[in-house]
C-alpha cells in the first residue's frame, strides 16, 4: 500500500524592517481617507439621478443626518467647513452623514443640454425617499440651507415619519409675489447669473462687510463648467410654491430655524417661525452672521445643533461649551394666548452654563 506524501510550503514570517512600508497600517490610512472624502453615489429616482455622498457607515440604530445644500452651491462647499470643524467632530463621529447634491449641482456633473426640463423643488423632494430606501435608513436628522431648507420641508411634511428633527437655515417659505416676479425679470435684464445668486446669498450689507467671502464665491460661481445647471436649479427656486404652514398640521419633528442677523431672508424666517408650533420649534438669530452661518459662524451653529440633538434625546453627555460660555447668550420664549396677545419673557443664560431651559417656544439670539 503506498502512501503519497503532499508537500507543503511553510513560508517564513519575517519582522518587518525599519522603514519597510506596513499593509494593515496602509489600509487604515486608506479608510480613514476614504471615511474623510466620503463615498459617492449616483441614485436612481423617479425624476432622474441623485448624486449622494455618505460618510461613516449605514448605522440604523440612529438618525442618519441628511443634508441639502443652496442655490449656487454644492454639497462640498455648503457644508464641508461645518462638518469639518473641530468641534463638529463629536457629532460627525456618532451619526451617519449623508450629503445631497441636487440634481446637476455637484463636481462634475454633465452640462444638461438645451430644452432639458429640470425637476421642480416638489419633484426634488419627491426623490428623497429613494435615498433613505439604497441605504436602509427608517429616519434622518434634515438639514438644509435655503433651497434646501425648502426642499426638506417639503419632503418631512409628505414624509413625516421619516424625520425625527429638522434644522432650516434661512428658509423661505414663500412663493414669489407679482412684485417679486417683477423685480426678478427687470433684474435678469440689468445682472449676470452670478450676480442674482450672490443677492440671494449675501445681504448688500454683507457683500461691503465681507468682501473677500463674496469675491470667492463670485469666482467659484462664474467660473462653473456647470453654470448651465445652476441657472436651471434657480429657475426652479424662484418657482417654488407657498408652503402651506400652521401650527397644527406641519411637521411633527422638532424644528430649529436659522437665521444670521445680517441675512437676505432674516424676515421671511421669523415670519416662518411665527407659523410653526411653539412648542417643538426653536429660532437660533445668529449676530454678526449674514447669509451662510454655517461659513462664518461654524462654532455658534455646532453648539446650537448640540442642543437640539440632545434635547430629541441623542448625545446626552455631551458637554457643551462656546454658547455657555457667551457673556450675551439669551433665550427669549413667546407664546399666544387665546390666538389674540402675545406674552413674552427673556431668559438670562449666565456663565456658568448648562442646559438651555425649558419653554413653550424658545428663540435663542446669540452674539459672542
Amino acid at each position: 500500500m503506498t502512501t503519497e506524501m503532499q508537500e507543503i510550503a511553510i513560508t517564513e514570517e519575517k519582522p518587518l524592517l525599519p522603514g519597510q512600508p506596513d499593509p494593515a497600517k496602509d489600509a487604515e490610512a486608506a479608510a480613514r481617507i476614504l471615511l474623510d472624502q466620503g463615498q459617492e453615489h449616483s441614485i436612481e429616482t423617479p425624476h432622474g439621478l441623485l448624486h449622494v455622498t455618505l460618510h461613516g457607515t449605514s448605522n440604523t440604530r440612529r438618525p442618519a443626518i441628511l443634508t441639502f445644500h443652496d442655490v449656487g452651491l454644492d454639497s462640498k462647499s455648503c457644508f464641508s467647513p461645518l462638518f469639518k470643524f473641530e468641534e463638529m467632530q463629536e457629532i460627525v463621529k456618532n451619526f451617519t452623514l449623508v450629503h445631497i447634491d441636487a440634481p446637476g449641482q455637484e463636481e462634475g456633473a454633465a452640462t444638461y443640454p438645451m430644452g432639458y426640463q429640470y425637476p421642480s423643488m416638489e419633484q426634488i423632494a419627491e426623490m428623497i425617499p429613494a435615498v433613505l430606501t439604497y441605504f436602509n435608513f427608517r429616519s434622518v436628522i434634515g438639514v438644509g440651507v435655503g433651497a434646501g431648507a425648502y426642499i426638506l420641508s417639503r419632503f418631512t411634511m409628505i414624509h413625516p415619519d421619516s424625520v425625527e428633527g429638522l434644522v432650516l437655515v434661512n428658509i423661505d417659505p414663500q412663493a414669489r409675489g407679482w412684485m417679486d416676479w417683477a423685480a426678478q425679470k427687470i433684474t435678469t435684464l440689468t445682472s449676470s447669473l452670478t450676480e442674482q445668486i450672490l443677492s440671494h446669498l449675501f445681504s448688500q450689507e454683507e457683500m461691503s462687510a465681507n468682501a473677500d467671502l463674496v469675491k470667492s464665491h463670485r469666482d467659484r460661481i462664474s467660473k462653473a463648467p456647470n453654470l448651465i445647471n445652476i441657472e436651471l436649479f434657480w429657475r426652479g427656486y424662484n418657482s417654488r410654491r407657498d408652503l402651506i404652514l400652521d401650527r397644527t398640521s406641519n411637521f411633527k419633528c422638532p424644528v430649529m430655524l436659522v437665521v444670521g442677523d445680517q441675512a437676505p431672508y432674516e424676515e421671511a424666517a421669523v415670519e416662518c417661525n411665527s407659523k410653526l408650533d411653539p412648542t417643538t420649534t426653536s429660532f437660533l438669530k445668529m449676530a454678526d452672521a449674514g447669509g451662510l452661518p454655517q461659513l462664518t459662524q461654524p462654532s455658534k451653529l455646532t453648539e446650537a445643533f448640540k442642543y437640539f440633538i440632545q434635547g430629541m434625546g441623542y448625545m446626552a453627555s455631551s458637554v457643551m461649551t462656546r454658547l455657555s460660555r457667551s457673556r450675551t447668550t439669551s433665550l427669549s420664549s413667546s407664546y399666544s394666548m387665546e390666538g389674540e396677545r402675545e406674552r413674552s419673557r427673556t431668559l438670562s443664560q449666565s456663565s456658568q452654563g448648562g442646559q438651555m431651559p425649558p419653554s413653550p417656544s424658545h428663540t435663542m439670539e446669540v452674539s459672542c
